[in-house]
């Protein structure tokens, strides 16, 4: 009975049925399965794509404000110039371009230092289209250095860029040189690391800023390239005179004021020629002496005029002591000899170098000198 009954279900195949809904609901479990992995993988890779776009567009826009998002409030871009007129509308694009991706108020002076061409009508013609434009113009050529001094006098901006207007000088490095600033520079200076000027000029400039990186301990290498950036402040308290403009970081830094620099890209002059000759390296160094005395012993000239003086008076005393030995215990004539007249002459030098660096400090004690102190704070 039993076994009819289960031949019997087996025919009537009641067995059956259940093997296949078993199969089907299996099928359909590992198909939904399947398909809810699926939705998960693509959740997954939304939220992976939605948070890689977020991250990927914070830190764009955090490197875009690290570029062109800076604390000054304007800029003054001074151009010192001399019979460049070719060069100043394709200068002042440049200088645009460069500048107003900043976001940044700025204004453009020029001085013109005494120019003979159409420099200051083509000036005058871009201020008067251009309210951003401003110029100086003076009635005959004085040289860089006025034209910068009267420049940092009269700059409105809270930072001040200065380059030349011979195309040389990159206006697009003027970012850089913010950047740099906002390290806590007051000076950053360029360097024309690759030059594209003649040979003579580019080899005796090297030897030039080799020996006064040397004398004066501003550890750069480019004193004389125009593009550089300052502060107001430090502009505000420099006398620049004579050709000093080629010792604008040594005056600043013997102020206190902190110095940097970094490379800047230069280019060959497109229009006309240099407008300076090999005697401006001769009066470099007679300017480099200049400097390091104003710089080191304007307050103490006793320093420098006693160590001279001090030298030559001892070698003349050692001297005479000699001839003095010879003549007492070796029974020679001293009157006419070359050596006694030398010694004489040294111990007069010497007592006149010592005079004059007396007269010095009585001068420096008995003068107001509080101008040639940078304050840095007052209340």
């Amino acid at each position: 009975m039993h076994k009819n009954d289960v031949e019997k279900k087996d025919k009537n195949g009641t067995n059956r049925p259940e093997s296949n809904t078993s199969l089907k609901n299996s099928q359909n479990e590992t198909q939904g399965k399947k398909v809810q992995d699926k939705k998960q993988n693509n959740q997954k890779k939304k939220y992976y794509n939605r948070n890689y776009n977020r991250n990927r567009n914070s830190s764009q826009s955090r490197q875009m404000k690290n570029v062109s998002k800076f604390n000054f409030r304007k800029i003054s871009v001074v151009v010192p110039l001399y019979n460049e007129e070719e060069s100043l509308r394709p200068l002042v694009q440049e200088i645009k371009k460069s500048v107003e991706k900043l976001s940044i108020d700025y204004e453009i002076l020029f001085v013109d230092d005494g120019s003979t061409d159409k420099s200051f009508s083509v000036i005058k013609e871009l201020a008067r289209n251009d309210n951003k434009i401003r110029y100086i113009s003076f009635r005959k050529n004085y040289g860089k250095s006025a034209a910068l001094d009267v420049g940092f006098k009269n700059v409105k901006g809270d930072v001040v860029i200065t380059m030349d207007a011979d195309l040389q000088d990159d206006p697009a490095e003027i970012p850089n040189l913010l950047k740099k600033l906002e390290e806590g520079y007051d000076l950053v200076s360029g360097w024309k690391k690759v030059r594209y000027d003649p040979f003579v000029k580019k080899y005796s400039s090297r030897f030039f800023n080799y020996v006064t990186r040397l004398l004066t301990g501003i550890k750069i290498h480019d004193f004389n390239c125009g593009l550089k950036a300052y502060r107001k402040k430090v502009v505000k308290e420099l006398d620049i005179h004579g050709e000093l403009h080629r010792y604008i970081p040594v005056l600043a830094g013997w102020k206190g004021f902190r110095i940097s620099e970094i490379v800047v890209k230069h280019h060959p002059r497109r229009y006309g020629k240099t407008k300076f000759g090999i005697s401006r390296f001769f009066k470099g160094f007679l300017d480099l002496i200049t400097v390091i005395f104003t710089t080191r012993y304007i307050q103490r000239p006793m320093h420098v005029f006693g160590l001279v003086g001090g030298v030559f008076f001892i070698i003349g005393i050692l001297i005479n002591a000699y001839l003095t030995y010879e003549w007492f215990f070796e029974n020679k004539y001293i009157k006419n000899r070359p050596l006694f007249f030398l010694a004489i002459l040294l111990i007069i030098v010497g007592i006149q170098f010592f005079s004059v660096g007396l007269l010095g400090e009585i001068m420096v004690h008995n003068s107001p000198y509080d101008k040639d102190y940078s304050i840095k704070d007052r209340k």
